[in-house]
């Protein structure tokens, strides 16, 4: 169970260094908003659970990124618009983000880093020089180097949010997303990911595709 307290009091770390000189309101109903959205019964995987990951493996990665706060914004917006039955979810997450944080008390430019952020979780291929968008996607991405239990439990949640594509439908789906992740030259970007994380999640998404194909 996600500690509620916990992720408000990370939510408010973040957006108050965040800020611009001044300051801003109270962080809490951002915070509370946040949550509400990450609560929606129609989510079996992108839960509070997904996002109190992605925090901590942004902690991990911190010392890679230029803005980590920029990045820790981002991860709590990345997926703040999910419906499973629609592909524009990222977008969507994007704009509230663009709408949130000025209304919050974010400049304008970090803002702005923080919806690019949310939107390059669509494909998870960052640019060799983009430290944060490295960060984020290896964050977003660790749980494909998950222990066998743990891995199998995430397949079966991802199953769970599209309950309502036929089987024949999900498997191709699915293999076909396995199959980006393992055309991209490189999974994991910052020298943590690629050193700790990559083996395991070939390996893992490897097994899952081979899974599917029989």
């Amino acid at each position: 169970m996600a500690d509620l307290d916990a992720l408000r009091l990370r939510f408010a770390r973040a957006l108050t260094t965040a800020r611009a000189p001044g300051g801003g309101p109270d962080p809490a109903p951002y915070a509370d908003n946040l949550l509400a959205r990450w609560q929606e019964p129609q989510r079996h995987y992108h839960t509070l659970t997904h996002l109190t990951a992605v925090l901590d493996h942004v902690d991990t990665l911190e010392r890679y990124a230029a803005d980590p706060d920029a990045v820790r914004l981002a991860a709590w917006f990345h997926d703040a618009v999910y419906l499973p039955e629609r592909s524009e979810n990222e977008e969507r997450s994007a704009r509230l983000a663009e709408r949130a944080l000025p209304e919050a008390g974010v400049p304008a430019a970090r803002t702005a880093e923080v919806a690019r952020l949310v939107r390059l979780t669509v494909g998870h291929d960052p640019a060799d020089d983009d430290r944060d968008g490295q960060v984020l996607c290896d964050a977003d991405l660790a749980i494909l180097a998950a222990p066998p239990s743990a891995y199998a439990a995430y397949t079966a949640a991802v199953r769970e949010e599209y309950h309502f594509v036929p089987n024949d439908a999900f498997r191709a789906g699915r293999s076909a997303v396995l199959r980006q992740l393992l055309d991209l030259p490189r999974l994991f970007r910052t020298p943590y990911g690629e050193e700790h994380w990559t083996a395991t999640a070939r390996h893992n998404l490897a097994a899952e595709l081979e899974m599917l194909s029989t």
